[in-house]
């Protein structure tokens, strides 16, 4: 039999008004909720614009508690709409202590479950080790009222072995909260080449572990604040996947959407017959992969 999830996928620009964006994007949750969306599924550091492209104490600012108002709205919202809401917020667990955290909301309201970026980039205009300490609760899928969801943020999402270890675990859904985009400089050959890398590699997670996969990117143009560089424009294309990597949706580069997707969790059960990809591993000989390196 069938098991739809009927879940949203919410694509938005954002400025430095948080307020604006969160106004905005609760609008949109509204939206989809209306449509039938039962899950829903937010892009990286939603509420604010991107602040890593430099690095600045200041930014820390907008880091907020668990326990705050900030997160508690999206709560309140699944709460009163009856949805599932993945979120994306920046974390402040102490004083200099800082996490990138996806927040899992259920129908109930209450905050079910929470996934700490475990992989985290330094590299030009994404100056997140600045930020974010590495994520300390593993590999862990969340449990829903709608399934168990194997949440992972941005850079998590070109490592197989973060997407096989939500897999092992009993995940049914895999789902990348996303702040991606080009520089400038780069050649648009260049720039379509990153891009379909980026969904190349998460659909081969699809079909490695025969399971769908939901990636929510920003869109839009974000300045960088120190002048060095020209800005990143977050290169938007947020899709679904299904089981074999099949394209369910995927959303333009370069304009918001709330999009309704149906995904139908049951089809994973088939697939995994005819590619029985688990069945098949070879445990006994991959001690090599706990190896940064083998010499």
């Amino acid at each position: 039999m069938k098991r739809i999830i009927k879940t949203a996928v919410i694509q938005q620009a954002n400025t430095a008004d948080v307020n604006d964006n969160r106004r905005r994007l609760c609008e949109k949750i509204r939206q989809a909720a209306a449509a039938g969306a039962r899950l829903i599924v937010l892009q990286e550091l939603h509420d604010s614009l991107y602040f890593c492209q430099t690095e600045s104490v200041d930014c820390f600012n907008l880091a907020v508690p668990e326990k705050s108002g900030a997160a508690n709205v999206y709560g309140e919202l699944a709460r009163e709409l009856k949805v599932v809401i993945v979120t994306s917020m920046f974390e402040r667990r102490a004083a200099g202590l800082y996490h990138n955290t996806a927040y899992v909301f259920d129908t109930d309201g209450s905050m079910v479950g929470k996934y700490r970026k475990m992989h985290i980039p330094d590299d030009p205009a994404y100056y997140e080790k600045f930020y974010f300490t590495p994520g300390d609760l593993g590999f862990e899928p969340v449990n829903t009222s709608l399934g168990r969801l194997g949440v992972l943020v941005c850079w998590d999402q070109w490592f197989p072995e973060a997407a096989r270890l939500m897999a092992l675990r009993g995940a049914e859904m895999l789902i990348y909260p996303t702040a991606i985009g080009w520089e400038s400089s780069d050649t648009d050959d260049e720039k379509e080449r990153q891009r379909e890398a980026w969904t190349t590699v998460q659909r081969g997670h699809a079909v490695a572990n025969g399971l769908p996969v939901v990636t929510v990117n920003r869109t839009g143009h974000e300045a960088d604040p120190s002048g060095a560089t020209n800005g990143i424009q977050f290169w938007g294309s947020s899709f679904v996947a299904g089981p074999q990597g099949e394209f369910l949706y995927r959303a333009p580069a370069d304009s918001e959407v709330m999009e309704v997707v149906d995904i139908d969790l049951s089809r994973s059960e088939q697939v995994r017959r005819w590619w029985p990809f688990l069945r098949d591993r070879r445990i006994d000989a991959y001690d090599g992969l706990l190896k940064r390196y083998l010499d």
